[in-house]
Protein backbone atom coordinates (compact mmCIF):
# COMPACT_ATOMS: atom_id res chain seq x y z
CA UNK A 1 0.00 0.00 0.00
CA UNK A 2 1.31 3.42 -0.90
CA UNK A 3 0.02 6.96 -1.23
CA UNK A 4 0.95 10.18 -3.00
CA UNK A 5 0.76 13.01 -0.48
CA UNK A 6 1.48 16.74 -0.65
CA UNK A 7 3.73 17.99 2.16
CA UNK A 8 5.02 21.59 2.31
CA UNK A 9 4.28 22.19 -1.39
CA UNK A 10 6.01 19.01 -2.60
CA UNK A 11 4.55 15.64 -3.58
CA UNK A 12 5.95 12.43 -2.07
CA UNK A 13 5.27 8.75 -2.60
CA UNK A 14 5.02 7.30 0.90
CA UNK A 15 4.78 3.76 2.26
CA UNK A 16 4.34 2.51 5.81
CA UNK A 17 7.63 2.10 7.66
CA UNK A 18 9.68 4.27 5.30
CA UNK A 19 10.97 7.76 5.98
CA UNK A 20 11.19 10.89 3.86
CA UNK A 21 13.15 14.13 3.93
CA UNK A 22 10.97 17.22 3.50
CA UNK A 23 11.44 20.96 3.93
CA UNK A 24 11.64 22.01 7.59
CA UNK A 25 8.33 21.40 9.36
CA UNK A 26 7.17 23.01 12.59
CA UNK A 27 7.22 20.63 15.53
CA UNK A 28 9.51 18.98 18.02
CA UNK A 29 11.27 15.64 17.68
CA UNK A 30 8.92 12.64 18.22
CA UNK A 31 5.87 14.81 17.47
CA UNK A 32 2.98 13.14 15.65
CA UNK A 33 1.90 14.61 12.29
CA UNK A 34 -1.20 14.04 10.17
CA UNK A 35 -1.12 14.90 6.45
CA UNK A 36 -4.59 15.33 4.92
CA UNK A 37 -3.65 16.31 1.35
CA UNK A 38 -3.62 12.76 -0.04
CA UNK A 39 -3.74 12.86 -3.84
CA UNK A 40 -3.71 9.11 -4.58
CA UNK A 41 -4.02 5.88 -2.60
CA UNK A 42 -3.08 2.42 -3.94
CA UNK A 43 -4.39 -0.40 -1.76
CA UNK A 44 -3.11 -3.64 -3.38
CA UNK A 45 -4.16 -2.65 -6.90
CA UNK A 46 -7.29 -0.76 -5.85
CA UNK A 47 -6.35 2.80 -6.86
CA UNK A 48 -8.25 5.84 -5.58
CA UNK A 49 -7.45 9.12 -7.33
CA UNK A 50 -8.61 12.33 -5.69
CA UNK A 51 -10.20 15.35 -7.33
CA UNK A 52 -8.03 17.07 -6.07
CA UNK A 53 -7.69 15.04 -2.83
CA UNK A 54 -9.02 11.68 -1.68
CA UNK A 55 -11.75 12.35 0.89
CA UNK A 56 -11.28 10.57 4.21
CA UNK A 57 -7.70 9.53 3.50
CA UNK A 58 -4.77 10.64 5.62
CA UNK A 59 -1.16 9.78 6.36
CA UNK A 60 0.23 9.70 9.90
CA UNK A 61 3.90 10.25 10.61
CA UNK A 62 6.45 11.04 13.31
CA UNK A 63 9.23 13.63 13.21
CA UNK A 64 12.53 11.81 13.76
CA UNK A 65 14.95 14.75 13.55
CA UNK A 66 15.66 18.16 12.11
CA UNK A 67 18.83 18.41 10.04
CA UNK A 68 20.58 20.21 7.20
CA UNK A 69 21.04 18.83 3.70
CA UNK A 70 24.27 18.57 1.76
CA UNK A 71 26.06 21.77 0.83
CA UNK A 72 25.35 23.17 -2.62
CA UNK A 73 27.97 25.51 -4.09
CA UNK A 74 26.69 28.44 -6.18
CA UNK A 75 29.46 29.87 -8.38
CA UNK A 76 28.99 32.82 -10.72
CA UNK A 77 31.60 34.11 -13.15
CA UNK A 78 31.77 36.58 -16.02
CA UNK A 79 34.79 35.95 -18.16
CA UNK A 80 37.24 38.74 -18.90
CA UNK A 81 35.42 41.02 -16.43
CA UNK A 82 37.32 39.97 -13.30
CA UNK A 83 34.01 38.98 -11.65
CA UNK A 84 33.66 35.87 -9.52
CA UNK A 85 31.24 35.11 -6.74
CA UNK A 86 30.98 31.93 -4.70
CA UNK A 87 28.21 31.13 -2.26
CA UNK A 88 27.03 28.02 -0.44
CA UNK A 89 23.64 26.82 0.76
CA UNK A 90 22.41 24.04 3.05
CA UNK A 91 18.67 23.35 3.03
CA UNK A 92 16.91 22.90 6.38
CA UNK A 93 15.21 19.48 6.32
CA UNK A 94 13.00 17.33 8.51
CA UNK A 95 13.22 13.53 8.57
CA UNK A 96 9.71 12.04 8.89
CA UNK A 97 8.88 8.38 9.61
CA UNK A 98 5.62 7.21 7.96
CA UNK A 99 3.58 5.30 10.56
CA UNK A 100 0.22 4.66 8.93
CA UNK A 101 -1.78 5.26 5.77
CA UNK A 102 -5.52 5.56 6.39
CA UNK A 103 -7.59 4.98 3.24
CA UNK A 104 -11.22 6.03 2.93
Amino acid sequence: MYAIVEIAGQQFKVEKGRYIYTHRLAGETNAELVFDKVLLVDNDGNVSVGTPTVSGASVKGTILEHLKGEKVIVFKKKRRKSYQKQNGHRQALTKVQIDEIVAA
